[in-house]
Parts: C-alpha cells; sequence; structure tokens
C-alpha cells in the first residue's frame, strides 16, 4: 500500500509539473502574439524564444495561406486591384514583308513595347512582342492594319491571388528577418549565435527567391506578350490547263532530249565499239588469218 501511494503522488506531481509549464508557455506566446499586434516587441527575449515565435509565425501564416486559396478574392483582398496576365497569338498575310516589318517596329516604337524575339524566314516573320497590359487591346487592334488577318488566339490569365501570396509571405519573411537581427545582438553563447545566423541566412534565401518569382510574375503581369507571325504572299499558283504555247515548248523540248539521248549513244559507239571491233579483228587474223597461230599449233599437236 505503502508503494502505491508513493507512485500515485509521484505521478500526480509530474502531471502538475507538466500542465503547469505547458499553461506558462501558452501563457508566454500568446503574450507575445498580442505584443506585435499593438506594435510592441520584446526586447528581453532570447534566441531561444525567437525560435518558437517564428515558428508560431510561420506555421499561422502557412494556415492564412492554405485559407487563403479556397477563398475567394473579395474576402481576402477587398481592395486588391485584379492581376491578370494577357496574351495573344496572331497570324498574319501580307504583301510586303518589308514594309510589313516596318509597320510592327513603329507601332512598338508607339506603344514603349520591344521585341522578344525574332525568327526571319525566306517568305515569313516570327515576332514574340512584349507590349504594355494598358496598351495590349489597342496594340492588337492596330495589328489588323498591317495586312490580312489569317488567325487571332487570346488567353487571360488571373494570377491576383498567387500576386498577393507571394507579396505577402515576402512581407512577413522580412520582418522575420528584422526580429532575427534584433535578435542576433543579444545572443550570449557561441550556439546562440550560430543559430540565430544559420535562420537569418535562410530567411535571406527565402526572401531573394521569393522576390524573383514576385519580379517575373509582376513583369508578366505589366507587359502583355503577343507572337505575331507574318506570312509572306502564296508562292505557288492555282492549278490550271497549259497553254498552245508551252505544249510546243514541251514538245521541242522531249525531241531536243531524244537528240541528246540519240547523240550520246553514237559518241559511245565510236569511243567504245570501234577499238573493240578492231582489236577483236586483229586476234582473228594472228590465230585463224595469214598468220594463223592457231592453226599451226594445232598442226604441231597433231605431229
Amino acid at each position: 500500500m505503502k508503494r502505491i501511494s508513493i507512485l500515485l503522488t509521484l505521478s500526480a506531481a509530474i502531471l502538475f509539473t507538466v500542465g503547469c509549464s505547458r499553461k506558462s508557455q501558452e501563457m508566454g506566446l500568446a503574450d507575445y502574439g498580442r505584443a506585435r499586434a499593438s506594435g510592441f516587441a520584446y526586447n528581453d527575449a532570447s534566441p531561444k524564444m525567437a525560435r518558437s515565435t517564428a515558428a508560431v509565425e510561420e506555421a499561422q501564416f502557412a494556415r492564412d495561406e492554405a485559407a487563403g486559396e479556397s477563398d475567394s478574392l473579395s474576402a481576402n483582398f477587398p481592395d486588391a486591384e485584379r492581376k491578370l496576365i494577357k496574351s495573344a497569338n496572331v497570324r498574319i498575310r501580307v504583301e510586303n514583308l518589308s514594309a510589313a516589318d516596318d509597320a510592327v517596329t513603329a507601332l512598338l516604337k508607339k506603344y514603349d513595347g520591344y521585341a522578344a524575339s525574332t525568327n526571319i524566314e525566306e517568305n515569313s516573320r516570327y515576332y514574340s512582342l512584349r507590349v504594355p497590359a494598358k496598351f495590349y487591346d489597342v496594340f492588337l487592334a492596330e495589328t489588323g492594319s498591317v495586312g490580312r488577318l489569317i488567325n487571332r488566339f487570346e488567353n487571360t490569365e488571373d494570377v491576383t491571388l498567387r500576386y498577393y501570396d507571394l507579396e505577402g509571405r515576402l512581407a512577413t519573411k522580412k520582418e522575420l528577418l528584422k526580429t532575427f537581427q534584433a535578435y542576433l545582438g543579444k545572443a550570449k553563447t557561441i550556439e546562440e549565435i550560430m543559430s540565430v545566423e544559420a535562420r537569418l541566412s535562410e530567411l535571406q534565401y527565402d526572401i531573394e527567391g521569393t522576390g524573383i518569382q514576385l519580379r517575373n510574375l509582376a513583369n508578366r503581369v505589366d507587359y502583355a506578350t503577343i507572337d505575331l507571325s507574318l506570312l509572306g504572299p502564296v508562292m505557288s499558283s492555282p492549278n490550271r490547263g497549259f497553254t498552245f504555247g508551252e505544249r510546243v515548248k514541251q514538245l521541242f523540248g522531249g525531241f531536243g532530249g531524244f537528240l541528246s539521248a540519240v547523240a550520246m549513244v553514237l559518241l559511245i559507239i565510236v569511243i567504245y565499239g570501234i577499238p573493240i571491233l578492231l582489236l577483236l579483228g586483229l586476234l582473228f587474223v594472228l590465230l585463224f588469218g595469214r598468220i594463223g597461230l592457231a592453226k599451226k599449233l594445232w598442226r604441231l599437236i597433231k605431229s
């Protein structure tokens, strides 16, 4: 019985201690959150406390981010400007490629755009044009004056949530960076200094990566992309019957080809046939003619 009572007493003491420590930790985090919400930060916080509060902030931001993807734009960003990425693919038939190229260059200069890439072929031109989004519609309309429109495809992508999500993440990481920079001056041991510096390095890397993503997305929002194809005049003529002059030309052209073939055969005969015939005649004379080497050899064998 004594052993059982001792064990129960120890268990109760352990549970009470754990409960008190957990409650004090929750109260400390709640006080820190209230202090940050009111614009006040603890000046005597240790790096250990900084790590715990940073983890709480990042976890809260992750929850807000997940909730923001499922909620509507008006609920998360009531006063936000919608961010749209506009693009188009246009094919135009022109009669003069040089004049059409000059017209495209004039349009780019007029609306402060530029050609990201250009591909010049024998009877066509291909451009990837970047135009300020505010001039997208009027620029696209004026491309119709360059030539005859063959095809036009437009696309608009809404990236509002993604844009403001990156913007919010960047602002949060910058605030965390300032907080850890303040904690670095209060670190007392080498372990605490190295821990805070490692966290600062991670935050700076994350800030650079998020900033690059935000700048790329902002560039695609601010400048629309138009893939323009200029096709020259059709090279092949439609099928039609041959005229009398073309038929006569074909007839004499065929006869000339026949004469050329006959002349080639005669030339081959003269070059190769006559020497072969002369060689065969000489052999006949030597073997069976006046000299008769074959006859003499036969007689010698018989005798």
